[in-house]
């Protein structure tokens, strides 16, 4: 099968043909019909983060396609069914956070494009228990970003815990705020975009967000706590150091902060003012299986599309120097 390869970190990742999986029978072999790229996946493929993964490695978390065959331990699912194949390829399933609906916690995880064989390639192997199915009327292109940037943000807001009629700031209007933006309208939120530029305005806008505040031009804490008097919850996709810490300023008493982007800083904490005004400060990583599913459930609904430009898989290197520069809109997807 044809598949784009990393095989030393930093280095160009090459089209070659490679052995189709052979599954295991706990798995199921896909047929990848499209496969978002996330900024992970270019993370991977330098060995940015501490835990790197073992090369040679076929990146992608974003991959959408066909069931063609099951293992024969596999009882619910079936060749011939739509099926994502997510950032938590498996866990463990025992221990103290996947019996308590934290899977995406568990230490003993796998992670597809990273730890396993993902995506980016004809075909791949995954685990029958963490694909999730791609409702029928949403295409394969359409839902390949949700695996990723659709459930991060969605995950992202539930934690917030901010209710119909609150507000939130979503900070970054890029491949994943601009879902966040959608999911929050949806989930009756009102939304503060924050972000730069007359174009990403505009998009806020017709994304639903009630204010844009530019933080070229504008004074991002004053300004939206005098539109709001403070935000029930932030989410910040950015990755940015002062982002970080105007997402945690613009919080009102007893609010959220919650943060998503993975910058390289540290964020300085004020303690007295977060005991002081009772603000929580929090982390979010991807969602579960069951928060796939919700997440999926608003794009079958109509109420969130991701802004997709489509590529081929022999395009990933010119997107990941497109992706390096900033250059990109919205999700990229590549059809395969």
């Amino acid at each position: 099968m044809k598949a784009a390869v990393a095989n030393t970190f930093g280095a160009t990742l090459n089209i070659e043909e490679v052995a189709l999986p052979a599954i295991e029978p706990h798995q199921v072999l896909v047929k990848i019909h499209a496969c978002g790229v996330c900024h992970t996946d270019l993370h991977a493929c330098h060995g940015d983060w501490p835990v790197k993964p073992t090369m040679p490695l076929i990146p992608g978390h974003e991959g959408a396609g066909e069931i063609i065959e099951v293992g024969n331990a596999v009882s619910h699912l079936k060749a011939g069914d739509r099926v994502g194949v997510p950032w938590l390829y498996s866990a463990c399933g025992h221990c103290e956070y996947c019996l308590s609906g934290k899977e995406s916690l568990c230490l003993s995880q796998q992670n597809s494009g990273y730890s396993v064989n993902g995506g980016y390639a004809e075909y791949c192997a995954a685990h029958s228990e963490y694909v999730v199915k791609i409702p029928d009327s949403i295409s394969y292109i359409d839902a390949a970003p949700l695996f990723c940037a659709g459930v991060t943000t969605y995950k992202a807001l539930k934690v917030s815990e901010a209710k119909p009629g609150n507000w939130v700031a979503i900070f970054g209007i890029g491949g994943l705020g601009h879902l966040a933006v959608q999911y929050a309208i949806a989930m009756g939120l009102r939304v503060v975009a924050v972000d730069t530029g007359e174009s990403k305005k505009e998009l806020s806008s017709s994304l639903g967000a009630e204010h844009f505040v530019d933080f070229r031009v504008d004074n991002v804490v004053e300004d939206i706590k005098a539109l709001t008097g403070g935000v029930h919850g932030s989410v910040c996709t950015a990755v940015s150091k002062a982002g970080f810490r105007q997402s945690y300023d613009v919080v009102r008493r007893g609010g959220k902060c919650v943060l998503v982007g993975l910058p390289p800083e540290d964020m300085p904490l004020p303690i007295f003012d977060t005991v002081l005004n009772g603000v929580s400060v929090v982390g979010s990583i991807v969602g579960t299986r069951k928060d796939l599913e919700e997440c999926l459930e608003f794009a079958a609904r109509g109420k969130v599309k991701a802004i997709i430009t489509e590529k081929k898989l022999e395009d990933i290197n010119d997107i990941f120097a497109d992706m390096e520069k900033g250059d990109i809109t919205g999700r990229i997807v590549m059809t395969i």
